[in-house]
């Protein structure tokens, strides 16, 4: 059981109304953690506290700054296992896989510890030979980062770490399921030498009213949020009364295209390690395998035996896979998916059913890794993002049809191929209208390149050089030599 307050201005305090709000761990209904919850007032704290410690923080040398964050990644891993155990007691993904992601999380700390050093300007040639021209880049300011539950610690390291690098002060609001991480994160960068006020964590129960309070106060410079188109849209449309900068990491529906010569077994593998990751509770997840008709039946039967080998059950039990749904109201959405695919003629491979178990403060929900075949484009996993381990099989003749297909939806994420033909490869990663293209590999993510989607999927990148670039602004110097 762990308790957290706020943390503002380099204290932890607890939310001004001394209100709290309990954590519950998704595969037990356990209440493991009671966080604050903050209000208006507590936010507005939070602001001024980052608007005081901006000048300080942007005006020390990218090597101090380097130096703070090169601690925290070293912190992060030597406390790896720990907060691989609250990550999955608050979330419920596998232990195994709240490991990957705390590296994962770490590396960008790392990358950007290091990028911090990199942040160059320009001489531009001027049109007089009394002049000169410079280009300087700078941070924007505040940063309010709004992350979601189904990646607790790598969200707030992708866009914190770069904006820290950068010269930026935050303000963190994890999602309410899972703030434990979040708190846990903040301590090691309070450990790691943090200046008082640079990195401050409003958590809350109310996420509508804390945005808005961010989003109306002019001080804060830059929005950067993960979570769902809907969600997205509305911070666009509120970040503009303030034209503030805005970076959205938004909903996918990521299709998988497996040719015909494509070896089955492996590409398989990719899509199941694409699919079911998290349960299928990810943006850049496999939503929707196009298949040639001339394998679609054995490779449904290879992904459909990989999946029913998944064990579901509490991410902390031994070989468990597959682990719960993070409410009812996602696995209620999952089951509603299959069997409206069902209904409308898809055939159930395996899986194909909800395992509500009781918990000790109601029901938790599992969903088993399914393998749906005989998919039609009316069905709801086919234009709709399920976030539940439900892979839809559908066929395609030839490249043509299957980029088309690939391409049919508003979304532009991720999308992913197998094939051995190099030059198809390249054709149709060219053709595809998505940030993120995986050849033969269905988990390309990692921190050293950029993140980011095409259409409603996303404004901006994060990862990589382009990620800092979204923390700076820009300014055009013109010198005359008098």
């Amino acid at each position: 059981m762990r308790r957290y307050g706020l943390y503002v201005d380099g204290q932890w305090t607890p939310a001004g109304s001394g209100k709290t709000f309990e954590v519950y761990n998704p595969a037990t209904g356990d209440v493991v953690g009671e966080v604050a919850d903050a209000s208006k007032e507590d936010v507005l704290r939070a602001v001024d506290a980052a608007h005081r410690a901006f000048p300080g923080w942007a005006a020390k040398t990218a090597k101090e700054r380097s130096e703070i964050l090169r601690r925290a990644y070293d912190l992060m891993v030597a406390n790896l296992d720990e907060l691989a155990v609250i990550m999955t007691t608050e979330q419920g993904k596998p232990l195994a896989e709240a490991k990957g992601e705390i590296q994962y999380a770490a590396d960008f700390v790392l990358w950007y510890s290091e990028e911090a050093k990199r942040v160059y300007g320009e001489t531009i040639p001027a049109s007089f030979p009394h002049k000169r021209i410079l280009v300087l880049r700078q941070p924007v300011g505040v940063v309010a980062a709004i992350t979601p539950w189904n990646f607790p610690a790598a969200m707030i390291t992708r866009k914190i770490a770069p904006a820290l690098a950068a010269g930026c002060t935050v303000i963190v609001k994890p999602a309410k399921q899972t703030p434990l991480t979040a708190c846990r994160l903040v301590e090691i960068f309070e450990e790691a030498g943090m200046p008082p006020g640079v990195v401050n964590l409003i958590t809350g129960s109310r996420a509508a009213e804390i945005a808005d309070t961010m989003l109306a106060d002019e001080r804060v410079r830059k929005i950067t949020f993960t979570g769902s188109t809907e969600v997205g849209k509305q911070l666009m449309r509120k970040a503009a009364d303030t034209v503030k900068h805005i970076s959205l990491e938004l909903g996918g529906h990521a299709p998988f295209l497996v040719f015909e010569d494509a070896d089955i077994d492996a590409a398989a593998r990719e899509v199941a390690a694409s699919k079911f990751r998290n349960a299928g509770q990810t943006c850049v997840c496999t939503n929707r395998v196009y298949v040639h008709e001339s394998i679609a039946e054995p490779f449904a039967e290879a992904l459909a035996k990989r999946a029913a080998s998944m064990k579901v059950g509490n991410g902390l039990e031994e070989g468990v896979v597959i682990g719960p749904l993070i409410d009812r109201q996602a696995a209620e959405k999952v089951e509603e998916h299959v069997r409206d695919a069902v209904q409308k003629g898809a055939r159930v491979v395996t899986g194909g059913h909800r395992l509500s178990r009781a918990g000790t403060k109601g029901e938790v929900h599992f969903f088993e890794p399914t393998v749906l075949l005989d998919v039609s484009d009316d069905m709801l996993v086919l234009y709709e993002e399920t976030f539940g381990p439900v892979a839809p099989v559908q066929t395609f003749r030839d490249d043509e049809e299957a980029v088309r297909k690939a391409n049919d939806t508003r979304y532009g994420l991720a999308a992913y191929l197998f094939t051995r033909d190099l030059s198809r490869a390249v054709r149709v990663a060219e053709s595809l209208e998505y940030g993120i293209v995986g050849i033969n590999d269905g988990l390309p993510s990692v921190a050293q390149a950029p993140f980011g989607g095409f259409k409603e999927s996303g404004l901006g990148r994060e990862g990589g050089r382009h990620g800092i670039e979204e923390f700076l602004e820009i300014k055009y110097v013109s010198l005359a030599l008098v």
